[in-house]
């Protein structure tokens, strides 16, 4: 039987490696001393983020989040982000000022392989595609709506 190493604790370095052993460019980004890293999936960017500092440890830390934040353009339909996640697990979305943001915690604290650090890259990537199918079919839903609500009031 093989022993697995267990991983604790992040860092940029760690992340960005996994990322890129993964098959996802990377590009470290530095403001007011805090790092994250920058990728994209199928074309959308999103962000890794450093949550817990390891005690002790410099530049190491116990979790990270996955974050995606689209500019909302227009008027964003009522109950988008609270439908998202009702029907969806391990990501929520929010609205915060002019973005929807959609996140995923990956908590490292208690020793993970780097297995399970894969499989939360690739859950995120497919929460990523069915975030932006979510958005289209949303829209295309409400489009349609909007369009009967029309043509109901104008044969009245």
């Amino acid at each position: 039987m093989t022993e697995v190493t267990l991983i604790e604790t992040v860092s940029a370095d760690s992340l960005t490696k996994l990322l890129q052993d993964a098959g996802c460019r990377v590009n470290r980004s530095e403001q007011n001393a805090v790092v994250q890293l920058l990728s994209a999936s199928q074309g959308v960017g999103y962000a890794v983020r450093f949550g817990n500092r390891a005690n002790g440890q410099e530049g190491e830390f116990l979790d990270f989040t996955f974050s995606c934040a689209l500019r909302i353009q227009g008027e964003l339909p009522a109950g988008l982000a609270e439908r998202w996640n009702a029907s969806r697990r391990f990501a929520r979305l929010s609205v915060q000022g002019e973005f929807l943001v959609m996140e995923k915690d990956v908590v490292v604290a208690d020793g993970v392989s780097e297995k399970h650090l894969l499989g939360s890259l690739v859950l995120w990537d497919r929460l990523l595609q069915e975030f932006i199918v979510y958005l289209r079919d949303y829209s295309r839903n409400v489009a349609d709506q909007t369009e009967q609500a029309t043509s109901a009031a104008t044969a009245s």
